[in-house]
């Protein structure tokens, strides 16, 4: 059997000790491949750049040599498969991303969810990872000097990925979206979940700036009454780390004459 190819991606930058940990996670499983965006582009979602030429250069991140992407973690996918490697993959791994990635609005907004539904799109099984942060200011830190212990959730993805690699995903599953709790240890209780509807309280705060002009602040804080069976349920209320399945077919199961009465 040939060597594995995979290809290691983030959203919160090319320097960020998260990435170290999700390369690390499966360095010996196959020629694990480095392309990360060159600085934090969280929140970004699935946005691509189609206006700008997007560069590339190779930096050293400790554990191996990478390539530093001036663009999205979707840039940073397309040119990886494309551009880089010139093959699909037979993984890829994006994270480990400082703050949970829960529920259909993180799936939607996130960059680091964003890659491996690319990746998805393209025919590459995919496994998102993120891990809980108490505050949320820790997700606009300097990445660089993250305190944070990886080593049981690099075991934890290591064993999965495995897993991946030689059995492939479920039927109807693209990409696997893995949350650990901010306290997780390798015994931590793994919980097969369902996206909650949200995790935010929306809110908007107008201020003003030192020339008197109008400006506003999209906030909110975190929204804890979640259902049994959810994402958010399992990692914010239980401290367990959830694995939920995901689709990039976004269609709504419902019967089409229901749809044909709106026509």
């Amino acid at each position: 059997m040939s060597e594995r190819n995979i290809i290691v991606t983030n959203d919160d930058g090319v320097h960020a000790r998260g990435l170290i940990a999700a390369y690390n996670s499966v360095k010996d499983l196959g020629n694990a491949v480095v392309v990360a965006p060159s600085v934090q582009r969280s929140g970004v979602g699935r946005s691509i750049s189609i206006f700008d030429p997007i560069r590339v250069s190779t930096v050293d991140i400790g554990v191996c040599s990478a390539y530093s992407i001036r663009g999205t973690p979707t840039d940073a996918v397309i040119v990886g498969i494309y551009g880089i490697m010139k093959c699909v993959p037979d993984l890829l791994i994006a994270g480990f991303n400082v703050g949970e990635n829960l529920s259909t609005e993180s799936v939607t907004s996130s960059g680091t969810i964003g890659a491996a539904l690319e990746a998805a799109s393209n025919g590459v099984p995919s496994i998102a990872v993120s891990v809980q942060v108490t505050d949320q200011g820790e997700k606009f830190d300097d990445l660089r000097d993250d305190y944070r212990d990886y080593g049981a959730a690099v075991k934890i993805i290591n064993r999965i990925a495995s897993k991946v690699l030689n059995e492939g995903l479920p039927d109807g599953v693209e990409v696997l979206n893995v949350n650990f709790p901010h306290d997780f240890k390798e015994n931590t209780e793994i919980a097969v979940t369902r996206l909650a509807r949200k995790i935010y309280r929306t809110e908007v705060r107008e201020r003003f700036d030192p020339r008197g002009r109008k400006y506003y602040w999209i906030d909110g804080g975190i929204i804890r009454d979640a259902e049994e069976g959810t994402d958010v349920n399992a990692v914010i209320n239980e401290g367990k780390i959830s694995i939920t399945p995901l689709s990039l077919d976004s269609t709504a199961t419902v019967e089409s004459e229901q749809v044909r009465k709106l026509l």
